[in-house]
């Protein structure tokens, strides 16, 4: 185990030298490269930042106003005709919205019931599936200013949607 510690300890440093030399084979001003690909990243970054505050914002208000449990109660209804575990549905419905704000709802699934039991499974095998949609959107697309998502978003909540109800019967099947 020591030896795969000291052997990360070299990766990066290594893998910076391969990037470096490369670049000098190749005849590239490695430095010049490098601060252009930081002012991108600074132009990336400062470009998608209204959206993600944006995002954020929306996010906390959904939590704070207690819109989450009124809407999961709302839904629970019709999952619960599919014999969908209604503790699951909360982390389906904020998961295409936020990684941070899912993955606390998972910690609290996963405290309460348990990593082995039927709901921390599908929970977890939900969490794993799925994609922070809008938020990859909102990040991806405002950062090459795409304003139009077309077909893009409801491909994607089509996908999240077939996972939660995919991950509720293969964890039923294989997994009990």
């Amino acid at each position: 185990m020591e030896k795969l510690a000291s052997l990360s300890f070299y990766i990066v440093p290594v893998l910076i030298s391969i990037i470096v030399g490369f670049g000098l084979i190749k005849k590239v001003n490695v430095f010049s490269s490098f601060i252009c690909g930081a002012k991108e990243g600074l132009y990336s970054t400062f470009s998608i930042t209204p959206a993600l505050i944006g995002l954020t914002t929306a996010v906390s208000m959904l939590n704070a106003s207690g819109f989450l449990d009124i809407f999961s109660s709302f839904i629970s209804t019709f999952f619960k005709a599919f014999n969908f575990p209604s503790q699951v549905i909360p982390l389906m419905i904020l998961r295409p919205i936020s990684g941070s704000g899912s993955l606390a709802i998972l910690d609290n699934i996963l405290s309460n019931y348990g990593p082995d039991s039927l709901i921390g499974k599908i929970a977890s095998v939900l969490m794993g599936s799925t994609e922070t949609t809008f938020y990859t959107i909102a990040v991806y697309f405002g950062a090459i200013n795409i304003k139009n998502f077309r077909h893009a978003l409801p491909s994607a909540l089509a996908a999240d949607i077939s996972s939660f109800v995919l991950s509720c019967v293969f964890v039923k099947l294989l997994l009990c």
